[in-house]
């Protein structure tokens, strides 16, 4: 096994982080930029993608055209995404986009925004693709070229990355072959960042959720905004009282065709509001944690 299991972590006794100012919590706003980059039989996949849509369960044959979750995705970027966009802008909060590559490339108008807003940028594949299921050399050129896309898009590189729901065995390895990134964020298993050991390297995992993300809204638990709000609101307080005693880190994952419709954006809005009428809050890009975190906890073959 090249990535053993740590059921332990930092356990009862967890770091002070030392968030910059004394914070008790570090947020993190995510938004996934997939729209463009999903299956689609017109890029050849012989399917259409329809998950994470308004129709989870889609009538449409597999194998078919299902020319209604394409506009479902299309909806998140032709209208999801300036309305977030819109929201963090206003109240001047950074945001760190999951970016797929061909996203980016089919939407130069998003890339050219989210270089202008300065966020930083997380890879989150070439396409919205499965990464376990890719062999080591597809996957390592998969990378590769997503890195040299963004690139091309944005004007800078993604300092992290993400894969679509979970990563191969040989994920973490190829990152760090290919070299230049602070993280990744392929770990659902803790709320504050920690060190591993890859090819006897340290590499550093910034933790991401499913658990705070509206994807929550996709699935159904959860089904207007004013109930997304509330979720997120009594997580963020809850961490947020903690942190007098252990402060800890909190993710927020965001994609443009879900949370971007308006009766959902409108909890999104008050949340953010929420959150800046809060002392001790450090409202961070996720680049910015990492390198907090390299600072302040270097890893152990540079102590």
């Amino acid at each position: 096994m090249t990535q053993p299991r740590d059921f332990v972590g930092y356990g009862r006794n967890p770091p002070d982080p030392r968030w910059p100012g004394g914070a008790r919590l570090a947020l993190n706003f995510v938004i996934n930029v997939e729209e463009g980059s999903e299956a689609s039989i017109a890029d050849g996949d012989g399917f259409t993608e329809a998950r994470l849509t308004e129709v989870p369960a889609s009538p449409v044959p597999h194998g078919e055209r299902d020319l209604g979750a394409e506009s479902m995705f299309e909806y998140g970027s032709r209208v999801g995404f300036w309305r977030l966009h819109r929201l963090f802008r206003e109240r001047d909060m950074p945001v760190t986009p999951f970016v797929c590559a061909r996203a980016l490339e089919r939407n130069p108008a998003i890339a050219a925004a989210i270089r202008d807003a300065g966020w930083d940028i997380c890879g989150h594949g070439l396409r919205w693709v499965e990464h376990y299921r890719l062999d080591e050399d597809e996957e390592r050129r998969q990378i590769h070229e997503a890195v040299a896309s963004i690139e091309r898009s944005v004007g800078r590189r993604p300092l992290g990355w993400y894969c679509r729901y979970a990563p191969s065995v040989n994920t973490r390895r190829l990152l760090a072959e290919e070299g230049g990134f602070l993280y990744d964020s392929d770990a659902y298993n803790d709320e504050l960042p920690y060190w591993v050991q890859v090819d006897g390297g340290p590499h550093l995992v910034v933790p991401y959720t499913l658990t705070h993300n509206d994807t929550q809204i996709a699935r159904g638990p959860i089904g207007t905004g004013r109930e997304f709000f509330r979720y997120l609101r009594e997580a963020f307080d809850m961490l947020l009282a903690e942190g007098r005693r252990a402060p800890r880190m909190m993710s927020v994952g965001l994609h443009q065709r879900i949370v971007g419709h308006p009766g959902r954006a409108s909890g999104l809005a008050r949340f953010l509001d929420h959150v800046a009428g809060q002392d001790g809050v450090w409202v961070a890009a996720r680049a910015d944690i990492a390198r907090h975190w390299h600072e302040t906890f270097p890893p152990p073959t540079a102590a």
